[in-house]
């Protein structure tokens, strides 16, 4: 039922006290992949009231963006942010497939992940500064949080696992048409949110995607659930960039 994939996805991408029916969930596994859109959105919606909460009170917009990704941060518990700086770590920091694999799932992080992670988290709350002081940082928070999961389901669906353990391939890949949903539900939100900046932000979403597609099937032959946070983090960079510029 949708009400049981919607918990499941909030369950898998969030660290939020949901009732979970476990049995559905793992059953359901990558096919409830449509609702990880809303899972996002909540995220998005919740991070942006600690945010905005903070602003009204008189706290500095700087500091209250900061506040807002922290929040964002601890509801996911950093899980697409690991993803992140493990994909930095492994793609450049190896020579060859299996060595770059090892590096992924080494709980170290190293230059190339801090480097990542300082330039997104830079990036994200310049941005979410930017959009609170120029207006529409809910809207902005909300549709990047939807929009910014769906290539997590699209590059799941399209590329095969690259290794036969972990969390990417415990969950399964997702079919063709589910992906299909996700995308076309974090448009549906995006739209209704913020118009057609969501063709904008779509547009910059999917290259972003294909690059990242194209890099990982070179570097290690496919995606592994590092690799999906990485095209989570770079799908929420570029979109609220779009906001951001269109806010100025």
């Amino acid at each position: 039922m949708p009400h049981r994939d919607i918990a499941a996805a909030i369950g898998l991408l969030t660290r939020l006290p949901v009732r979970l029916d476990a049995e559905h969930a793992q059953s359901r596994g990558a096919q409830a992949a449509w609702a990880w859109p809303l899972a996002g959105a909540l995220v998005g919606g919740m991070a942006a009231g600690v945010g905005l909460v903070a602003f009204w009170l008189g706290t500095p917009s700087a500091i209250a963006a900061g506040l807002a990704l922290a929040a964002q941060v601890m509801m996911t518990g950093a899980l697409h942010e690991d993803g992140l700086a493990d994909t930095a770590d492994g793609l450049w920091g190896g020579h060859d497939t299996a060595r770059r694999l090892e590096i992924m799932k080494d709980s170290r992080i190293g230059a190339y992940g801090v480097i990542a992670l300082v330039l997104s988290l830079l990036l994200r709350w310049s941005a979410m500064t930017l959009l609170l002081d120029t207006g529409g940082f809910l809207v902005a928070l909300v549709a990047t949080g939807a929009l910014s999961r769906a290539p997590m389901a699209v590059l799941a669906s399209a590329l095969p696992n690259a290794r036969d353990t972990g969390l990417s391939h415990s969950v399964g890949r997702p079919d063709q048409a589910v992906a299909m949903q996700a995308v076309a539900l974090a448009l549906a939100v995006g739209f209704v949110l913020a118009g057609w900046v969501v063709i904008a932000a779509g547009f910059w979403i999917a290259l972003s995607g294909i690059a990242l597609a194209a890099l990982t099937k070179s570097k290690i032959g496919g995606q592994t659930g590092d690799t999906l946070g990485a095209g989570q983090q770079l799908a929420e960079i570029t979109t609220l960039a779009v906001f951001a510029s269109l806010a100025t």
